[in-house]
């Protein structure tokens, strides 16, 4: 028997490391939320309430559990949950969809991202990726053995130049990946940036897949409009969205994913395959959140923009230089007139020093440099927590 039978492997080299991970890290926002907990910062970093989710929502999952709906539903989503869905968007858009050939409930929209990816996508695929874009995209891609082709937004109103955009189209592009309301930005793309995104996909025949998990955060008359109602676009976009932003309740971990019956066919594949199915309970607690008035959104988006511009002006009344957001629960800053080397190196003051977790602004770029002097808090958290990091900040001045 060879002497090195019984020895461990050696990891530090790197043998059991598949080549698809080593082009990328882990996520950065979920550190800055453990270094946050590590120092007992006021976590502004990462994309959670720390306010109670609505509490028939509460009742209607503990009900759901007594009841005993506590087995697999479905895999691609209990049928009550889908038939809620199509509702919601027949009722919010005027879209209509089947539940039982192009609705798949899935665990978040995270999965949902990249089951369909995986469901699309071969190596050597391009796909058109808007930076800074959420920190999952580029890994995803990467992933799927894809290449993602890189375009600016550029502040402090977050436009592309249309002319970059075409450029990045290839006949290898499979797909441009769209988050709108946009994380970090808080972008709301218009009508006419779509119309020409749409105008895009159709010319290269390839897919927009769309990220819409703030769809119902809005601020100053902004409207969200999903790409797939566009002309043309209802069988070439693929729509991920969730219950975790709108409903409170990220820990829940319930999405969907709204694509013609071919498309759907193939993310249901890798869905199964991936994590079976989403919780049973927390689907039926779905239904009822999905049936919520018009005024529960309402009221949602005035109380964020409240929460927005106190952030905001607890950042303007220390010197940062505030990207004021349109939709979603972040605000985006430039800090450069701190004088710190980098958003890393602030950042880890900030929390280590002033008490206050955010993310530095370079996890959301690919090219290097991008981000450098940018820093993004979100604002999804209670007056006291807001309050709190308002006199935290003063000690920056």
């Amino acid at each position: 028997m060879s002497s090195t039978a019984n020895q461990p492997p050696n990891l530090s080299r790197g043998r059991f490391r598949s080549q698809r991970i080593s082009r990328f890290t882990e996520s950065v926002i979920r550190e800055m939320t453990r270094l946050a907990m590590q120092h007992g910062a006021t976590n502004l970093a990462q994309g959670f309430p720390d306010f109670p989710a609505p509490a028939e929502l509460k009742r209607a999952a503990a009900e759901a559990i007594d009841a005993d709906i506590n087995q697999y539903a479905i895999t691609w989503g209990a049928k009550p949950f889908r038939d809620a869905i199509a509702a919601k968007y027949r009722t919010t858009y005027g879209m209509e969809f089947d539940p039982e050939r192009e609705i798949t409930v899935c665990c978040g929209a995270t999965e949902g991202m990249v089951a369909s990816l995986l469901a699309v996508l071969d190596p050597g695929d391009e796909v058109v990726l808007f930076e800074p874009f959420y920190e999952n995209y580029g890994p995803d891609t990467q992933l799927c053995g894809a290449v993602p082709r890189y375009v600016t937004l550029h502040a402090p109103d977050w436009n592309f130049d249309p002319e970059e955009l075409r450029a990045a189209f290839t006949p290898k592009t499979k797909a441009i990946i769209l988050n709108s309301p946009n994380n970090p930005t808080g972008k709301v793309f218009s009508r006419q940036e779509l119309e020409f995104i749409a105008a895009l996909c159709q010319e290269f025949d390839c897919l927009a897949i769309t990220d819409e998990i703030y769809e119902h955060i809005l601020y100053d008359d902004a409207v969200h409009i999903p790409i797939m109602s566009l002309p043309g676009m209802r069988d070439r976009t693929i729509l991920v969205n969730s219950m975790s932003k709108t409903y409170s309740v990220t820990g829940w971990r319930v999405g969907w994913v709204l694509a013609s019956p071919d498309l759907t066919n193939s993310i249901r594949k890798v869905h199964d395959f991936l994590t079976v199915g989403a919780a049973a309970p927390l689907q039926q607690a779905g239904v009822l959140a999905l049936s919520l008035p018009e005024s529960y959104y309402g009221h949602l988006s005035t109380e964020y923009r409240a929460r927005r511009d106190h952030l905001v002006t607890s950042l303007q009344a220390v010197g940062f230089k505030c990207f004021i957001p349109r939709g979603a629960y972040y605000v985006m800053t430039d800090v450069s007139g701190f004088g710190f080397e980098s958003d890393t190196s602030f950042v880890r003051h900030l929390i280590g020093k002033i008490g206050v977790a955010a993310v530095p602004g370079s996890s959301f770029y690919a090219h290097h440099g991008g981000g450098s002097q940018q820093v993004r808090f979100c604002f999804c958290k209670k007056y006291e927590t807001l309050e709190k990091a308002r006199h935290q900040f003063l000690e920056l001045k």
